[in-house]
């Protein structure tokens, strides 16, 4: 394996103090911890690692002696060349030196980046949410509601397939009548050492997830035959679900605690639900204002009418267009649009006038036109435009 620059992943010179070699890796350990880098979670992992490896090796004056004089190879025990007559080993008096499975960082960093993150990171991160309480799976979901229901609101009846607790065993995983053990191995941390003698000089203590329990900190010796032992079953669950009034296309529904049940006393996930809102053939939403277009024949709109206006709620409201409006011209009725999440207040409902011109007229028709047709220019002046257009 190449050797790595530990000063340089840390970013010190070769002459570092001891303060400046800590001050540099708490800097690194926040910047590359992976709990802050969600979007580049597998990068940072790496990163950590390495920085926590440079750190636990340049922190230790011995194990930084090593590495000054032959690299990775001597500050991990691995260069086997010149020890018996160098003082390296020999100063070293049997000395016990650890290393962790899985991330590779020993006891002594875990602790470290937790006291720098507050216990949010760092331990908390990895032991933690084996043998500790854990939320269950989060769970989504799309709905599709019609036009008139993000409207108005509605409550809806999904099924979804979801992990549910165990009615057997009430989620523990084991037999009724016996009960859940702490491992004898670990312990219940869900990690042991196993230690090897390096060549008699000095014993190599790594850190490993424990097989007995598979790091869970706890065995079920009688397994419950519903669950065998999962604590979950998978079941299909019927969900009632409130749809509020103005939810719009895309949004998202957050309803929590009925995602799947958390791990070792963990509490449950939470439900998504994508709301997905059909197309309406008469209305459509803009913001929270609704708009539409409503037919009004030449006469309504050279003599003015009153008119029924649909609403999405059902209803028709009265609304009268004055005389000679124009197709094309947008009126408002104020308050008859969504209503606005979180709030009292609605937006409008502004609909445009599209005046119908007839295709066909009856005889009788067509007289009446052409005696109008007299009293007026047969066709209206063009306006005129200035010199700029």
């Amino acid at each position: 394996m190449a050797d790595k620059d530990y000063y340089a992943i840390l970013g010190v010179d070769k002459n570092a103090t001891d303060d400046e070699i800590k001050k540099a890796y708490r800097k690194m350990a926040k910047k590359w911890h992976p709990d802050a880098n969600p979007d580049n979670r597998k990068e940072a992992e790496e990163k950590f690692k390495e920085v926590g490896e440079a750190y636990a090796t340049l922190s230790d004056p011995q194990k930084r002696k090593m590495y000054d004089q032959f690299g990775t190879a001597g500050a991990n025990g691995s260069y086997s060349g010149g020890f018996n007559g160098f003082n390296g080993f020999n100063g070293f008096n049997g000395g016990t030196y650890y290393s962790t499975g899985g991330f590779g960082f020993d006891d002594m960093v875990d602790d470290f980046v937790s006291s720098i993150f507050g216990g949010g990171f760092g331990r908390s991160s990895r032991t933690a949410t084996k043998t500790g309480p854990r939320k269950g799976n989060d769970l989504r979901y799309n709905l599709d509601v019609t036009f008139e229901e993000s409207y108005t609101g509605t409550k809806k009846e999904i099924v979804i397939n979801k992990n549910v607790k165990c009615d057997t065993c009430h989620g523990t995983g084991a037999k009724p009548g016996t009960s859940v053990q702490t491992c004898s191995v670990c312990h219940g941390t869900g990690k042991v050492k196993k230690a090897q003698s390096l060549a008699g000089f000095a014993t190599i203590q790594t850190v490993v997830t424990c097989e007995n329990c598979r790091g869970t900190g706890k065995v079920i010796p009688n397994p419950c035959e519903t669950c065998k032992g999962k604590g979950t079953v998978r079941k299909q669950v019927t969900l009632n679900v409130d749809i509020p009034a103005g939810i719009d296309d895309g949004q998202t529904l957050v309803v929590q605690g009925k995602g799947e049940p958390g791990v070792n006393g963990g509490e449950y996930g939470d439900l998504y639900i994508n709301v997905r809102v059909k197309k309406s053939s008469i209305f459509t939403r803009n913001g929270d204002n609704i708009e539409c277009t409503i037919p009004v024949t030449i006469t309504q709109a050279t003599l003015g009418a009153n008119i029924k206006v649909p609403t999405v709620g059902g209803e028709e409201e009265e609304f009268a267009i004055p005389e000679g409006t124009q197709s094309g011209t947008k009126f408002t009725l104020k308050n008859k649009g969504f209503k606005k999440l979180h709030s009292n207040s609605s937006g409008d409902l502004i609909f445009t006038v599209s005046v119908q011109i007839p295709k066909k007229l009856t005889k009788e028709q067509r007289a009446l036109f052409v005696e109008l047709a007299k009293t007026m220019n047969e066709q209206p002046p063009a306006k005129k435009r200035g010199i700029f257009g």
